[in-house]
């Protein structure tokens, strides 16, 4: 294979010819064979805008040439619409801060910018990863702020889709209002509930999630870039912060702000904590709604049967006709793996050290997995799932009307021991609680019917 030689601090090693990386992704490729997981496609995006961004404002204050700047511009461009990304090859479990990604960025753009200048790939006096595409900036402050952008970058895509969740549910709940079924507590019979409260009761649910969601993610928008290695903003441009956090805003389109404390923005992932914790809240949720409608689906015939799943695969291979609840575990399992993504997050975030938190990597990687996972597994389950569940309105009504709990109405008349007593005959009899009021000539015919309105039932008030 033909190669070309190039040197560090460490000595020399052979880099594929065409490689676009370098000897610091060599040494990576070579330290870190762990999962063979390489940066997500928003991650690589991240780190390239803020290169971009560095390169025009060291143009703008005349420490960067225009032709080099130009070069990294251009290269800089090439990686966002989607080229040149085969070549972002580190391991995300790779060296503490995440210099090795942030060298492989230096690396791909530094090659392209110098092919563009004319030169070949490894000739650094054109364009040098380090002097050039990394000027002004550290690993230390360039991860923490790609983690930010990247996080304001693919939250849009799931706040959208639960918002279209939110809909779903909240169309069921009205499709459903008529239907009376009884509700369960303790996985015990209960009083009576509608099917559209449960199902615009998860809408709102997910309403609530996106909010906090949407709220936590605002820590995400201040920006410590410019702290450099410890937050001090040595080798800084002093009009650097302001113009690097202006020009990532207009290239994103997004409203980032300087940080308030650039110590801080390096020291804590606070914000990278609080938005892992708000997926993991909606994941627990959205693991109960599927576990619940699994359930209220079970059968066909031994479960509850209340309502039915859109089959949308078989789902044995030795029991014909079988089908399961499929795109509701899928969500489980999501949501499972969101709950250990925010543990591994929880655990990075508070093993940071005085001026740095070297954890970042596996923070970058697993919050974003998270989103991303979520972000499709709500598109599915909403799509293949949610929109297409109908009701067993006859089966829902057959368990409201036979549920022993529907004797709670009549607390205000006879009292709740009285009404026990009614439960409990009723168990052993074998005849409805209607007809025991009836023959104990507890309430009149007419008040039976009124009391007894399973729909009223499902309305606040004290029924007469």
């Amino acid at each position: 294979m033909n190669t070309r030689t190039e040197k560090d601090s460490l000595g020399k090693r052979d880099i594929p010819f065409d490689a676009y990386y370098g000897i610091q992704t060599h040494r990576a490729l070579e330290n870190f064979p762990i999962s063979g997981i390489y940066p997500s496609p928003v991650f690589v995006q991240a780190t390239v805008h803020i290169k971009r961004a560095a390169a025009i404002v060291h143009k703008e204050v005349g420490l960067l040439e225009q032709d080099k700047a130009d070069a990294i511009l251009s290269a800089a461009d090439e990686v966002l619409s989607g080229n040149l990304r085969e070549w972002f090859v580190v391991d995300v479990y790779q060296a503490g801060a995440g210099t090795s990604h942030n060298m492989n960025t230096n690396e791909v753009l530094a090659n392209r910018a110098i092919e563009l200048l004319g030169g070949k790939k490894g000739d650094y006096s054109i364009v040098h990863p380090n002097d050039h595409v990394n000027m002004g900036q550290s690993t230390n402050d360039v991860i923490p702020t790609a983690i930010r952008i990247a996080s304001l970058m693919s939250i849009k895509p799931l706040l959208k889709r639960m918002y279209r969740l939110k809909r779903s549910f909240y169309a069921k709940g009205d499709d459903f209002d008529y239907i009376v079924k009884s509700g369960r507590t303790h996985l015990q019979d209960a009083v009576p509930v509608r099917l559209g409260q449960e199902f615009r009761a998860y809408g709102v649910n997910i309403k609530k999630h996106q909010e906090a969601i949407a709220h936590a993610v605002e820590s995400s928008l201040h920006l410590g870039i410019g702290g450099s290695a410890a937050g001090t903003g040595l080798n800084v441009h002093p009009e650097y912060r302001g113009k690097m956090v202006r020009q990532i805003s207009e290239q994103t389109q997004t409203d980032f702000k300087i940080a308030d404390d650039y110590f801080e923005a390096m020291q804590s992932l606070r914000p990278m904590v609080g938005l892992s914790g708000a997926l993991r809240n909606l994941a627990q949720d959205l693991s109960r709604i599927a576990s619940d409608l699994r359930l209220l689906s079970s059968g066909p015939k031994t479960g509850l049967a209340e309502i039915n799943l859109p089959p949308v695969q078989p789902g044995s291979s030795i029991m014909p006709g079988k089908v399961n609840p499929v795109m509701a575990e899928m969500m489980n399992m999501v949501c499972f793996q969101v709950m250990g993504c925010d543990t591994t997050i929880t655990y990075s975030a508070q093993a940071g050290q005085l001026e740095l938190n070297v954890m970042m990597p596996v923070v970058a990687f697993n919050l974003l997995h998270e989103i991303e996972i979520l972000t499709n597994a709500i598109d599915v389950f909403d799509r293949f799932c949610v929109q297409g569940i109908t009701a067993n309105e006859d089966r829902c009504r057959m368990y409201a009307e036979g549920s022993m709990s529907i004797v709670t109405v009549l607390n205000p008349h006879i009292g709740y021991a009285a009404a026990a007593e009614i439960a409990k005959e009723y168990l052993d009899s074998g005849k409805s609680i209607r007809e025991l009021v009836k023959e104990k000539g507890l309430l009149t015919d007419k008040q039976i019917d009124e009391v007894f309105d399973l729909y009223k039932m499902t309305e606040p008030g004290i029924h007469k």
